[in-house]
């Protein structure tokens, strides 16, 4: 049995979304919401795939919440009637394991959850198409002052042993390091944490230079 928990404001939509799945032998719903906030704060039963609606109401951000999500290890399959390609590209870049339009059918939707729940990536057209059209960068440009503070950071140090590492005042540092942050966040890419950043140094393969 895969276990479903939903985030969405339709409420009509969660009730037909229950009524449906109930009808399917190993689909179950078990949590509906319509914020991560109050599925996170609610949700006690193990889930194995979250459905998440890109665009809600309480304005929060669609990266955000994806990432709150695959945080707690949940696997998230975005499922929205916007396909938007920097918020598309960005969301999958956050950890969302598959990404389909409300504009498919129960039967696809009921397929692109099992895929999710094996472990398998779900493209839909729409999101292959935002990939191709997508024109960010995937790593930041980073001055030489904000790689350094990065790896140093990065590597454990704490801030004020990073400034004192390179010479510069820790407000200095700091100001460095906000704006790596900035960065990455801005190219969907976590960044929150210490280890987040460690993260993306061994991902970009950054080295001193």
């Amino acid at each position: 049995m895969i276990r479903v928990a939903a985030v969405d404001d339709d409420r009509m939509l969660l009730e037909g979304l229950a009524a449906w799945l109930s009808g399917v032998g190993d689909v179950r719903l078990v949590r509906a919401a319509s914020t991560v906030e109050r599925l996170l704060r609610d949700l006690t039963e193990p889930v194995d795939v979250v459905l998440l609606d890109l665009v809600l109401r309480d304005g929060s951000d669609a990266a955000e919440n994806v990432r709150r999500l695959a945080a707690q290890g949940r696997r998230v399959l975005v499922v929205s009637v916007w396909a938007h390609p920097d918020q598309v590209v960005a969301t999958f870049a956050a950890g969302c394991s598959g990404y389909m339009t409300k504009d498919h059918d129960l039967p696809a939707l009921a397929a692109a959850i099992r895929e999710v729940a094996a472990g398998r990536p779900v493209f839909s057209s729409e999101l292959a198409f935002a990939c191709l059209g997508d024109t960010r960068a995937t790593r930041p440009r980073l001055s030489p002052r904000e790689r350094g503070v990065l790896l140093a950071y990065a590597s454990g140090m704490t801030l004020n042993a990073t400034a004192r590492h390179l010479g510069i005042k820790p407000e200095t540092a700091r100001t460095y390091l906000d704006r790596v942050k900035a960065k990455y966040h801005d190219l969907g890419r976590p960044s929150r944490t210490k280890l987040d950043l460690a993260e993306r140094v061994r991902e970009d393969r950054l080295q001193a230079g």
